[in-house]
């Protein structure tokens, strides 16, 4: 049966316990409705998609992508066989910077000797499958973690580097500083196993307006402090400001 706001199996399973688990995520979900996350079938091409857009605008990626489907695959998308044997010309026409072409060969080396097999992720875990992708050059953590939740659809993927995430925390839980990497990995302990589902409300968060939305006053960090810890198991603390609920 398919799942609502997706094609995912646990999409209403998430929702239902994000809302249960945390009144902020509750509040979020009200607002944006059913899960919108899609699994892609995409496995090599998506990688080098992520590649070739690192540090550019969408417009231009998007141009340079095209470009480079043309230029190496014709009518179809570039096997890694084809990657790996496009000239410097040919990726330098398409617009390919020399680290982009060194990293598009890379990935293309991996997949073409099996170094990197699709068919065996899903018997692995996140980690390892991050572990095999960020041997990749080109693919760091973030790349990684993307690949694991829109590609692969796996639940609990939490990406705390990503700026985006820390910035919708910050707001949706009335932080007065902005929440690190630390805080926002302790404040998804609560989410598990959906933190997946979370990381995407949160996006949506940031699309989302209200009358009673007030912009949330920041102090600058001090130096060197250390962020509060998050007892996992222990309940709310009205110490803790990540624990309490936002409005």
């Amino acid at each position: 049966m398919r799942a609502a706001g997706g094609t995912l199996p646990w999409a209403d399973e998430a929702t239902r316990h994000l809302s249960a688990a945390d009144p902020v995520m509750a509040r979020i979900i009200a607002s944006a409705g059913p899960l919108g996350i899609t699994r892609r079938p995409e496995r090599f091409q998506a990688l080098v998609r992520a590649i070739i857009f690192q540090q550019l605008a969408g417009a231009a990626a998007t141009t340079i992508f095209n470009r480079f489907v043309v230029a190496v695959g014709g009518k179809r998308f570039p096997t890694p066989a084809q990657v790996l044997a496009a000239s410097d010309d040919v990726l330098r026409g398409a617009g390919l910077s020399r680290g982009k072409m060194s990293y598009l060969r890379d990935l293309a080396a991996h997949v073409q000797e099996r170094k990197l097999d699709f068919h065996r992720f899903p018997k692995m875990t996140d980690d390892e499958i991050i572990d095999e992708l960020t041997r990749v050059r080109g693919i760091g953590r973030w790349t990684a973690e993307m690949f694991l939740m829109f590609n692969l659809g796996r639940p609990d993927v939490l990406a705390v580097d990503d700026l985006g995430l820390r910035n919708a925390a910050t707001r949706e839980y009335a932080l007065s500083s902005p929440v690190t990497a630390k805080e926002l990995r302790e404040l998804g302990e609560r989410w598990r196993p959906y933190r997946s589902a979370a990381a995407w409300y949160l996006w949506q968060s940031m699309r989302i307006v209200t009358p009673d939305a007030a912009p949330t006053k920041r102090r600058p960090k001090p130096a060197k402090t250390t962020a509060p810890k998050l007892k996992k198991a222990a309940p709310a603390r009205k110490s803790s400001r990540l624990l309490a609920p936002a409005r």
